[in-house]
């Protein structure tokens, strides 16, 4: 069996515990898995931060002007440099497969938080951004952990979150608009918390339209 990252053949780790069972099928090396850092204990209970004691400065403004829009988000990963080259052959180049990988820790880590009632909404991709990957990866996320998505949003602009400076990323316009309302919680699925704009901008007009509840769920912090 070979890394689904790296490429570099796997070798069985064999303990007194897994001795009498049938070995289970690896998909990442050692060395990779490593470099992967899991978010075991958040610092900050909003939005999963780790490096923050409390409710970290990003939330307590969010807390000002967007008060009880987003409950919690839930993070399963650091986005570190290793996970930047992940996400970017994932979502950019096309290596859906990747993320295969870390099935086993995104569902373990979304049912220490949440259970199986609440519908999971996507964060939908403009028709642009669709027909250039192929894919969404919120959907993608969705289909990973065994469940269907719900879709209540469009979005109605193109231009890439990731390519603007974090000052414009909080203040930018939002960019959805809402289909069809909802009465009750749900939990929005996406692969990035970076300044929480995102989530927020869907959440509020979720919250608008009636939804009691919204929280979130994201592969990266």
């Amino acid at each position: 069996m070979r890394c689904l990252v790296c490429q570099e053949t796997i070798e069985p780790q064999v303990t007194w515990e897994n001795f009498w069972q049938v070995p289970e099928k690896e998909k990442l090396c050692l060395t990779c898995w490593k470099q992967m850092e899991r978010i075991v204990k958040p610092g900050c209970p909003i939005c999963f931060r780790n490096d923050d004691q409390g409710i970290c400065p990003d939330c307590q403004k969010w807390t000002v002007t967007h008060e009880g829009v987003l409950e919690k988000n839930v993070s399963v990963f650091r986005y570190n440099d290793f996970a930047r080259d992940v996400v970017a052959r994932w979502k950019y180049r096309g290596d859906y497969v990747l993320m295969e990988a870390y099935k086993k820790d995104v569902s373990k880590a979304f049912h220490k938080y949440y259970s199986d009632k609440e519908p999971l909404v996507s964060i939908p991709l403009s028709e642009d951004r669709m027909i250039e990957r192929g894919f969404n990866q919120s959907e993608a996320i969705i289909r990973l952990l065994g469940r269907e998505s719900i879709n209540l949003l469009e979005r109605e602009g193109m231009e890439k979150q990731s390519k603007k400076q974090r000052a414009a990323r909080i203040h930018s316009a939002n960019p959805f608009r809402l289909t069809t309302s909802i009465n009750e919680p749900i939990i929005l699925i996406d692969d990035i918390y970076t300044t929480g704009t995102t989530l927020r901008h869907a959440a509020s007009l979720l919250k608008q339209a009636g939804c009691p509840k919204v929280s979130a769920f994201t592969i990266f912090r």
